[in-house]
């Protein structure tokens, strides 16, 4: 396993280095035909369950059903991701939408076109032999596994140091992926502490000794993190190219919403037939545990609530005060509505 680690300065450093890959020129990019058009999407992890919106959308057939050719490009972490649709080798992207609030910070011009869960989906967990903060608080460096610097997983856990006082502690952020990978770099003691998404976390659960530190796998238990409901995973893209390509753009916000509603009713037997078998990590019975333990904050709809964007805004301004104290964050520029009631529209003609 290759393993990297970055301080939480480190990681503000590598956020304002997106400042100089703010939004290609509209020069840049050609008129296209739609919507024919191949449509690349940039995800970080694919197989975990923050994505199966997605996931679903493509095995069931939906983006074709609109006529769309989509190509999901997977990275790495959902930081790799953001930066594949910086630098122009993607047009949207599948991820966090605390990435477009910051993206802002830094000059970029993208908005969320679909929000997918009303929720992150990702918890911070540590071994249950670290029964006390005071255990972790002696541990120097203490080892925190995130997928990788930057990403969601990243954010939280250090908004989680931050409100345990331990935001000066010296802090070993550790790069362990996703999969099988992360697992094993709690359970052999690479890492202290794992800030993951589904299904790592079940497993975890299932076959480890744990304690949970912060959870944001339920409505509940985010809006105690987060003092409100925190947007989750969102498609987001930037605004030349909703310029460019309005029809491709609805007609992926046309597929995502049915996949939401299709994801609203769905069973396990279904999605054991939906869900690609190396996404499963060896172990079916946690993967549809895991789905029944995330379910309620899938957006039934993929439209942002109404104190989302504020409350995400506070967590960023936990984070990022400098930055913020310098741009001021136009909530109205980093997301609409229109392509999901759209979408929402259309399906409740059929």
């Amino acid at each position: 396993m290759s393993v990297s680690s970055a301080s939480r300065r480190q990681w503000l450093y590598r956020w304002a280095g997106l400042a100089a890959l703010s939004g290609l020129p509209a020069s840049a990019t050609a008129q296209l035909s739609e919507p024919d058009e191949l449509l690349r999407i940039a995800v970080g992890a694919r197989g975990t369950l923050y994505h199966l919106p997605l996931l679903a959308a493509q095995e069931l057939g939906f983006f074709a059903d609109e006529g769309l050719k989509v190509q999901i490009d997977d990275h790495p972490s959902g930081a790799a991701a953001v930066q594949a649709l910086a630098t122009g080798r993607a047009d949207v992207c599948c991820g966090g939408y605390e990435h477009v609030m910051r993206g802002q910070l830094h000059g970029q011009d993208w908005r969320s076109l679909v929000l997918l869960a009303r929720a992150p989906q990702i918890a911070l967990l540590t071994s249950a032999k670290l029964q006390r903060n005071e255990d972790l608080a002696r541990l120097r460096p203490l080892r925190v596994g995130v997928t990788a610097p930057g990403s969601s997983t990243h954010y939280l856990a250090s908004l989680w140091l931050q409100q345990a006082g331990l935001d000066e502690h010296p802090v070993q952020f550790v790069a362990v992926g996703s999969g099988a990978a992360a697992v094993e770099a709690l359970r052999h003691g690479r890492v202290h502490a794992l800030c993951h998404a589904d299904p790592v976390l079940t497993l975890l659960e299932q076959r480890t000794s744990v304690r949970v530190l912060a959870d944001t796998r339920s409505l509940k238990g985010s809006a105690q993190m987060y003092g409100g409901t925190m947007p989750g995973g969102c498609l987001f893209a930037p605004q030349y190219f909703v310029q460019r390509r309005p029809r491709q753009t609805q007609a992926l916000a046309n597929a995502m919403v049915r996949a939401l509603r299709w994801l609203q009713t769905a069973s396990v037997t279904d999605l054991a037939r939906l869900v690609p078998k190396p996404y499963l990590l060896g172990d079916r019975g946690a993967y549809l545990a895991a789905f029944e333990k995330v379910r309620e904050t899938l957006s039934p709809d993929g439209t942002m609530p109404a104190d989302g964007p504020a409350t995400a805004l506070r967590a960023v301004q936990r984070m990022q005060p400098m930055a913020l104290a310098q741009t001021r964050v136009l909530l109205e520029k980093t997301y609409s509505d229109t392509w999901a009631r759209k979408a929402r529209e259309k399906i409740e003609r059929v």
